[in-house]
């Protein structure tokens, strides 16, 4: 006999891979005339230009669980060391490999042991790193990032973001997001995602009197 939650919750993840491929048709779409001086361009990920932030987003929608298990135990359990490892088997030769690379990863299915939603949470932040230091705008549907708001607001699983704005009142204005109670920080729901995940510069896109401890706070990351 089916357990009832359990569809529930497969179905939940079938949602959300149309949102995810969809942000990284748009994302691949945006970077395809970029020149190649541009694709050196430092990310918001410190250290990274937007050019191996992409080749990260392929690196995690060419891993399952087997292969993450695997280059866990390679870097003996040093994670940063398997995203750096991954993410330099995905760069290639040239921009235009690296992104003929995530163009093939599109419709992927395939994640790490992680949650689909954790993926679209991943594209979407990601996508950003890569879009506001290059000066390009993009309008996300709002249920792709209510969903990703209402994921981080419970979870430090992938990175630190429930812990990030405990004690804050998040309320999104431009849907129907909000969440915690404390210190007002208002804002468009992509910024109060970007804030949560630690991205100091969003909180300039963003009102009320806690704003200045969640910046502080993204500032200590």
């Amino acid at each position: 006999m089916t357990d009832p939650e359990l569809t529930a919750d497969q179905d939940h993840e079938t949602g959300v891979w149309p949102l995810i491929r969809a942000e990284r048709a748009a994302l691949a779409a945006d970077l395809a005339d970029l020149t190649d001086e541009r694709w050196t361009t430092p990310s918001l990920c410190s250290g990274l230009t937007v050019r191996e932030v992409l080749a990260h987003l392929t690196a995690s929608a060419s891993l399952n669980a087997v292969r993450w298990m695997a280059g866990v135990i390679r870097c003996r359990f040093d994670f940063d060391k398997q995203v750096a490892m991954r993410l330099a088997e995905q760069l290639g030769t040239t921009p235009g490999e690296t992104l003929e690379r995530f163009r093939r990863v599109i419709p992927s299915t395939t994640k790490p042991p992680l949650p689909a939603i954790a993926m679209l949470g991943e594209t979407i932040v990601h996508a950003e790193d890569i879009r506001r230091p290059l000066g390009i705008r993009h309008g996300y549907p709002v249920e792709a990032v209510t969903r990703v708001a209402e994921y981080y607001r419970g979870s430090d699983l992938v990175v630190l973001a429930k812990g990030r704005i405990d004690g804050l009142q998040l309320v999104a204005d431009d849907g129907p997001f909000t969440t915690g109670t404390g210190p007002l920080v208002s804002g468009p729901t992509l910024a109060l995602i970007m804030a949560t995940t630690g991205r100091a510069s969003y909180c300039d896109d963003l009102e009320g009197d806690g704003v200045k401890l969640l910046h502080g706070r993204c500032q200590a990351a």
